[in-house]
């Protein structure tokens, strides 16, 4: 299959750029700079970008059914309002662990907002899963995680995958949409070697994979029921953080994108890292879900 054009459509250079997601009823692209501690919310009809101030790094937004967002912080779980942007911290789980901070976070079908953390110092198996539920109590999922990344639902809401980036691993798991429960977690893809490791990652309306490759310059898409490398998409940046289906009929993938802890002489081959993309690659994705606590 040919790659699609990939085309550049914020030439913003964000340090970490993160978490894309697609506001369906906003019809707006929300993601994150994490190392700035900033919200971009993207129009793609005026082309125009803001950006919201958390006054701390940021690794996930997430749309609240009741306004305003939900963030996954250094400090911890919290809601953003962002016309007055004030950050409010509602559960600080890792407070005992100041080198950690909450990294990828996504809603799932039923509005709890699940978020993992990480070690910024590398720590291996110091950081966790969580799950906010919507009645505003934080579960913790597990433990043994180094770096909590990617994560998304099946379109027929039975499966969960997951990423522990060092791992090279995507893992699935068993998921109860009413309870919110997972089990049965097995490893469906291992990242071959010299093709970067696995970041950020969404799912299409066909259920298959698209994965970000950090330190591998493209966005892969798989097959979760047996692991085949379907398609790649090259992205001309190295550090490519994740990806979202978008637009009003969910067929553009926008892309996030990094330049944090590249040398000069990376950036001056590749003067857009930290920008965003977007390809159109004859795929549909699935609406994003909102908190609904």
């Amino acid at each position: 299959m040919a790659s699609p054009q990939v085309d550049l459509v914020l030439d913003v250079r964000a340090a970490l750029g993160e978490g894309p997601l697609w506001h369906s009823r906003e019809q707006r692209l929300y993601w994150v700079d994490i190392t700035a501690g900033n919200v971009h919310v993207y129009d793609p009809v005026s082309d125009k970008d803001l950006i919201y101030a958390v006054g701390q790094m940021v690794g996930a937004a997430a749309p609240r059914r009741s306004g305003g967002l939900v963030l996954a912080t250094h400090a911890g779980l919290g809601t953003f309002d962002l016309e007055r942007q004030e950050f409010s911290l509602r559960a600080a789980p890792e407070q005992h662990l100041p080198d950690n901070r909450f990294n990828d976070g996504k809603c799932d079908p039923r509005g709890r907002f699940w978020a993992g953390t990480m070690s910024m110092s590398r720590q291996t198996g110091i950081a966790s899963l969580y799950c906010w539920d919507t009645d505003g109590t934080v579960r913790h999922v597990f433990g043994g995680v180094t770096t909590s990344n990617g994560l998304d639902w099946s379109p027929d809401q039975r499966t969960m995958y997951y990423i522990d980036t060092p791992t090279l691993q995507v893992a699935a798991f068993d998921y109860d949409a009413d309870s919110g429960v997972i089990s049965n977690r097995r490893t469906i893809i291992t990242f071959p070697p010299g093709v970067g490791r696995p970041d950020g990652m969404t799912v299409d309306a066909e259920g298959r994979l698209w994965i970000a490759h950090w330190d591998g310059g493209r966005i892969s898409r798989w097959d979760p029921d047996n692991g085949r490398l379907l398609q790649e998409v090259p992205i001309p940046v190295s550090r490519v953080t994740s990806c979202a289906f978008g637009g009003a009929n969910l067929d553009r993938l926008y892309i996030t994108t990094a330049r944090h802890g590249l040398t000069d002489a990376q950036l001056s081959e590749q003067p857009h890292a930290g920008s965003l993309f977007a390809a159109t690659p004859g795929i549909v994705g699935l609406p994003s879900y909102e908190y609904a606590g």
